[in-house]
């Protein structure tokens, strides 16, 4: 079994067993209840993502867009 590589070349999308088993683990070894879990946190997270944009200013991201030369 390969091992799992060192913390520094892991992406933050890899997940591993013990992560996956920990996920399940947390809603009692239910599969349903922890995609449910993982679907509203994912929503949650975008939900807030599109909260932050709305809350940034037009001016800020007219300069944010400007300085990394798209406009």
């Amino acid at each position: 079994m390969p091992s799992e590589p060192a913390p520094a070349e892991r992406s933050p999308f890899d997940v591993s067993e013990a992560e996956i088993d920990e996920a399940l683990a947390t809603c009692d070894g239910d599969a349903r209840a922890t995609i449910r879990a993982l679907l509203i946190g994912q929503a949650y997270l975008e939900h807030e993502m599109s909260r932050l944009q709305s809350a940034a200013s037009a001016g800020f991201r007219r300069r944010r867009r400007s300085a990394a030369g798209e406009g």
